[in-house]
């Protein structure tokens, strides 16, 4: 899972990268709102950290910003401030979570995986699409009883749509979210791990929307 980090704290920022790459997570670092992506999503990011207190704004003008524009990631804000207002603004300014500093990353890693399986619409740690079983932490997947014996790309593909069941995800999209932090995947090498993915968990499961991009059938 690919993440960005908007943190001015140097120490903080070099230490959240460093130990969420120990937990499986990849990240894109800045520490000003300036630098931010207006179009995060389309950016291959599957979350944002947030920090309230930036050198050249706040965070919650940021935060407010990507929500009009329809940004649908979930975000953390993470932030010194303690007082009950500040909490409530930040959720009530769209944030799926508030953590305040300083933290464990175990309860930042906890919280990020809630926020993603809340976004997915999943209860739980396995996500299911009828006898589809998806485990994103395990990097398994099952049709029914049956393992399924999937490449790493293939696996991520399935996880990406599974992100977004029954929503068509852009070629583009994929492709940059196949190589978060490297050259975009080629489309035709995104439409042979689609049918090699159709083989092994059946064609009507993942559906062409021609010209545009790829949808996974809830």
């Amino acid at each position: 899972m690919h993440l960005l980090i908007i943190e001015d704290d140097l120490d903080l920022g070099r230490a959240l990268q460093q130990a969420l790459k120990a937990e499986g997570f990849s990240s894109e670092w800045l520490r000003r709102a300036a630098d931010a992506p207006r179009a995060a999503a389309e950016a291959g990011f599957d979350a944002i950290l947030l920090d309230l207190g930036l050198p050249d704004g706040s965070g919650l003008d940021l935060l407010g910003r990507w929500r009009r524009d329809g940004l649908t990631l979930p975000i953390i804000v993470i932030t010194a401030r303690s007082a009950l207002e500040d909490r409530l603004a930040g959720l009530d300014g769209g944030a799926d979570d508030f953590l305040q500093k300083p933290f464990a990353t175990a309860e930042l890693v906890s919280r990020l995986r809630a926020v993603l399986r809340r976004s997915a619409q999943q209860a739980s740690e396995v996500w299911s699409f009828g006898e589809l079983r998806i485990e994103p932490r395990g990097y398994r997947a099952r049709l029914g009883d049956q393992p399924l014996e999937l490449s790493p790309r293939e696996f991520r593909l399935l996880l990406e749509l599974a992100r977004e069941p029954g929503k068509v995800v852009a070629k583009g999209s994929l492709s940059q979210r196949l190589e978060p932090l490297g050259e975009p995947v080629d489309f035709g090498a995104i439409e042979v791990h689609v049918s090699n993915l159709r083989r092994k968990i059946g064609a009507q499961r993942i559906r062409t929307v021609r010209g545009v991009g790829y949808m996974l059938s809830p």
